[in-house]
């Protein structure tokens, strides 16, 4: 009886302890565990604490073992600065690229993983330029949190003093911007249009990029051709040309001149509209699409998207937080000009943010874009175009001044977009 009794208790050891080893979720002796404590550090550029914070506090409470550490930076020399870090391991597990940056960031982003974001699912969240931006060989490297690019700025009270209507294409632009430019012996007084140099308008760049994607046989992989060099007619033809003459060199910037109500079209991206409202709360202003060539509606995008380190400990987690900041809820939060194409509709007929998204479908960008600060694609691509337009400017045919431009820009894309293989070493 007694080795009996010995032999049953011995049995249920070994069976308690086989249901303690191999039961799932339970543990009789410690207890349940708790998941992973994970930190990350997110590098923002512009959001105010007060903007990006509750949205942070919201995620963690959701998720109680994430703590987001969000750090906000300078832009000047940010892309440098970021890649350094990035690859001495010691950089950010979440930061911002430009649309226009993917080239340069090649072997520092980690991909979304495939349980996090589809690119079905990407497709059908974000507009085309942001899959042509952030999505190379079927991989996903950037999102973005708000959209951005050239909208037409005009001045109410000066259109309407000409009785004109807001320009759908160009020649109907060319025409209003003479009838609102004003002179008097000394010059202009009263800009109709800020076109035609790249020392006075802001964000001339990015407006001759738009000129260049809407030009019918625009080749850039060769700019030194006809097409190319009636662009940039076109474009300098608000200085040169007195037919159409509504800007001048010699004009303070820009938009130092709208914000004082003395520029009838200004191109600008929506970052501008605050500025302006702080500069003069009283400025009668409103936005519209950019006007467009018959043959083709496109539409200049500049915007900014949320990456992954490849460096990261914590890739997976990171990617989460990131598409938490894209869901339609946050967007609204962050209060930029949303990416998602099922938010078009609550802000499409606002008439200062509406153009910017309802150019969401036709949005495209090259290599110019400014106010990036890169030091690198963008800024040494402007540096050539500004050479060409300040000849032009001073005389030189368009043609032959783009016969440097071409040589230069190859040069940048050649280093950017087609790097050269790394050279063995020779045994």
């Amino acid at each position: 009886m007694k080795r009996l009794v010995i032999i049953v208790l011995s049995i249920s050891i070994i069976l308690g302890f086989l249901f303690w080893k191999f039961a799932p979720g339970i543990n009789l002796f410690n207890k349940p565990k708790q998941p992973e404590q994970i930190s990350l550090t997110y590098w923002g550029l512009w959001e105010d604490d007060n903007l990006i914070k509750p949205v942070i506090l919201e995620y963690q409470r959701q998720h109680p073992n994430i703590t987001i550490n969000y750090e906000r930076k300078s832009l000047l020399n940010y892309r440098t600065r970021v890649q350094t870090q990035i690859k001495e391991g010691v950089g950010p597990d979440i930061f911002k690229i430009h649309n226009s940056w993917l080239p340069m960031f090649r072997g520092d982003l980690a991909p979304a993983p495939q349980d996090v974001f589809t690119l079905t699912e990407y497709r059908n969240t974000f507009y085309p330029v942001a899959v042509d931006s952030f999505v190379k060989d079927n991989q996903i490297y950037g999102v973005p949190i708000g959209i951005d690019g050239l909208a037409l700025f005009y001045n109410e009270e000066m259109l309407n003093g000409v009785g004109g209507k807001v320009p759908k294409n160009w020649q109907e632009f060319v025409d209003l911007a003479t009838k609102m430019t004003v002179k008097d012996e000394t010059g202009i007084k009263t800009a109709g249009a800020a076109m035609g140099t790249a020392a006075n308008v802001d964000h001339w760049s990015d407006i001759f990029g738009l000129l260049l994607l809407q030009q019918p046989g625009a080749d850039f992989n060769n700019l030194a051709t006809s097409q190319v060099a009636e662009v940039i007619r076109f474009y300098t033809g608000f200085v040169t040309d007195p037919r159409k003459k509504t800007w001048d060199v010699n004009l303070p910037k820009s938009t130092e001149m709208f914000a004082a109500g003395r520029l009838g079209f200004y191109f600008a991206p929506s970052s501008r509209v605050h500025e302006l409202k702080t500069a003069n709360p009283n400025l009668k202003f409103k936005v519209a699409p950019v006007p467009q060539l018959s043959q083709k509606s496109v539409a200049w995008a500049s915007f900014w998207g949320e990456a992954v380190s490849l460096k990261s400990k914590n890739v997976s987690e990171a990617w989460k937080f990131v598409k938490y900041l894209t869901s339609a809820e946050t967007e609204k939060l962050i209060g930029e000009p949303y990416s998602r194409v099922d938010l078009l509709g609550e802000l499409a007929q606002d008439p200062i943010v509406g153009a910017f998204v309802t150019q969401g479908p036709i949005y495209r960008f090259w290599y110019l874009s400014s106010g990036t600060f890169d030091n690198g694609i963008n800024d040494e691509m402007i540096k050539y175009f500004e050479d060409g337009i300040n000849a032009t400017l001073a005389g030189s045919d368009p043609l032959s001044a783009l016969q440097t431009v071409n040589s230069g820009a190859r040069q940048v894309l050649d280093k950017y977009l087609r790097p050269q293989p790394v050279a063995s070493p020779q045994k």
